[in-house]
């Protein structure tokens, strides 16, 4: 995408006033703060010295939720808004997730990709309709580097937010929910995963359980729609994958564990069918993520 269709909704991430844009960088005259660019181009609007972020919290007797949200595995929705079968699946999306995918609302949608890392989920955005905007902290094929925590960007600027995999390694997720509400537009989506039982990397912060995810999303002032936990990134995957079996081709680890996985599927299906246990439960607690369908009013 081209700078000059996302420079007029850059801010300062402290002040939030428009910077001045040149060759060189941005400049905030306000702050008197100039943010270079990087060897590749882009503008680097992180955050370089402390900035101060209050939050105010409305404490309940009892946090768990108040609504009819059933925490299931996510099922393809039957009437999606976007036709994806030319598009490839990338790597940490599923066919469930992307059709729940928004379509943009007219030519000019903007849609941020928090996290973006190697840019791998933008031509299905694009497929979707929307002009892409891709934030990183460090990533090399961004558009632009940033901080999730002060986001360089005006109120209400994108119709949709993506987060696959990314909040879990926040250091202040509260805060960053925040952020990503208030550059969200209203009727907007925002649709993400958070990590829940998988093997600690040296960048991890948090693991969130289903109401962790739901107290998050209902702090940030987001309509929750759907908190799903994923049966095919269970314990048993996640654990194989990322610890037992690091950096190894992902069929080769999916082999070995193959087996156990199907036995542990049985088991499961022999539970529910002889003694009426709910499988869905089983999923719910072991899983190793959930998927969050939410929207701003």
């Amino acid at each position: 995408m081209l700078e000059q269709d996302w420079i007029k909704i850059l801010r300062c991430p402290y002040c939030k006033i428009a910077p001045i844009v040149s060759e060189q960088g941005a400049n905030c005259e306000r702050c008197g703060y100039f943010f270079e660019r990087t060897d590749s181009g882009a503008l680097d609007m992180r955050i370089n010295h402390p900035k101060k972020y209050t939050l105010d919290f409305d404490l309940f007797p009892d946090g768990r939720p108040n609504d009819d949200i059933e925490f299931l595995p996510l099922v393809e929705n039957r009437t999606p808004k976007v036709d994806f079968a030319e598009c490839r699946v990338p790597f940490r999306l599923t066919k469930e997730i992307m059709s729940y995918f928004p379509r943009a609302r007219n030519k000019e949608s903007l849609m941020l990709d928090l996290g973006c890392g190697d840019t791998a989920h933008k031509e299905v955005c694009e497929t979707a309709g929307f002009k892409y905007v891709g934030l990183d902290y460090r990533s090399s094929e961004a558009n632009l580097l940033g901080d999730a925590h002060a986001l360089p960007f005006e109120d209400a600027s994108f119709d949709f937010v993506l987060s696959i995999a990314v909040l879990h390694y926040l250091r202040y997720p509260f805060v960053a929910i925040r952020e990503i509400h208030r550059v969200l537009k209203p009727k907007g989506f925002f649709i993400g995963t958070v990590a829940f039982l998988e093997p600690f990397t040296d960048s991890s912060s948090y693991q969130y359980t289903h109401l962790g995810t739901y107290s998050m999303l209902k702090f940030g002032g987001f309509n929750i729609y759907k908190i799903a936990p994923s049966d095919n990134w269970s314990v048993l995957t996640a654990v194989a994958r990322m610890g037992l079996f690091p950096k190894m081709p992902r069929k080769f680890a999916h082999c070995i564990v193959w087996p156990l996985d199907v036995l542990r599927r049985c088991w499961i299906g022999l539970g529910s069918a002889l003694l009426g246990k709910d499988k869905n439960i089983h999923i719910l607690n072991m899983t190793g993520a959930f998927t969050f369908i939410a929207g701003k009013e």
